[in-house]
């Protein structure tokens, strides 16, 4: 039977300090594309199987695991099972830093641009409402891409909303400072203010989305002003961004392989204090 530091020996030397004191690392990780295949109808992503019980047990030995995407955190919540001990972020932060007559000010603007979408948008673009955001998705009809950045474009234009690209889609939202790397930011201020301070952190993601993320990492700083241990993994497949893959310290095949990493990080995790000391 294989001994408790075979798993840590599996893990790239990278993530072993977070294996080795998950109690004082933190894990960030991107949905779609990462602990979901991508699919040509976003309606129907899905976390790869056994996802939900991976990021439960995840949560067991690390400080904090969360999961920021550009999905509502209602749909994160359904499709994860709510995992005990997860933190979801929705909408790239935007559902936690947006409240009050605010987020109904901006709400009552992206409904406008629902229906004007949806009105104008020809056939197999599908326009994906958010509350906060909405996501123009042309993968299934590629041939009106063109109508689609347009489209954004006027929005921009018109009404001040910002344009983020992704696969095969831009996403309108508010024209305010939050995004993937804000909420990391955030999340690891809350954490150390509770707890000891993080030591350790990493970020996965297949996207443009995460590159603020990916940023985000290397500006953290530990106790006494010390860098934090970061680790970058991208999640690349035929069609990934090359600026995401270029920005990580380490790559994997989409998003089987990055859940394949997660698995071997909860079992080196586990494995017991310090068989994962690099």
């Amino acid at each position: 039977m294989p001994g408790a530091g075979d798993a840590a020996a599996r893990l790239p030397a990278l993530l072993r300090p977070l294996a080795a004191e998950p109690d004082r690392s933190a894990l960030f990780l991107d949905f779609d594309g990462t602990l979901a295949a991508i699919v040509e109808d976003p309606t129907g992503a899905r976390p790869l199987p056994g996802v939900p019980a991976l990021l439960a047990e995840l949560a067991v030995p690390f400080a904090l695991v969360a999961v920021i995407s550009g999905r509502p955190t209602a749909f994160l919540a359904d499709v994860l099972d709510s995992p005990p001990g997860v933190t979801l972020a929705g909408l790239y932060g935007l559902e936690r830093a947006v409240q009050g007559p605010a987020r109904d000010a901006w709400a009552s603007v992206i409904d406008d641009v629902v229906a004007e979408a949806r009105a104008t948008a020809p056939a197999g673009v599908y326009v994906e409402p958010k509350g906060l955001t909405v996501t123009l998705h042309f993968r299934r009809a590629r041939e009106h891409g063109d109508w689609v950045v347009a489209f954004a474009e006027r929005q921009r234009a018109t009404r001040g909303l910002v344009v983020h690209q992704g696969r095969h889609e831009r996403e309108l939202r508010p024209p305010l400072d939050v995004d993937k790397g804000t909420v990391v930011r955030a999340l690891v201020a809350e954490h150390d203010e509770q707890a000891e301070p993080l030591r350790a952190v990493a970020a996965f993601g297949d996207d443009i989305g995460d590159l603020p993320a990916f940023a985000a990492l290397r500006s953290l700083r530990g106790a006494a002003g010390t860098p934090l241990t970061a680790v970058r993994v991208a999640a690349v497949d035929t069609e990934s961004p090359a600026a995401v893959a270029a920005a990580a310290d380490l790559s994997v095949p989409g998003a089987t392989g990055a859940v394949a990493l997660l698995r071997e990080l909860a079992a080196a995790a586990s494995s017991g204090p310090g068989d994962a000391q690099p």
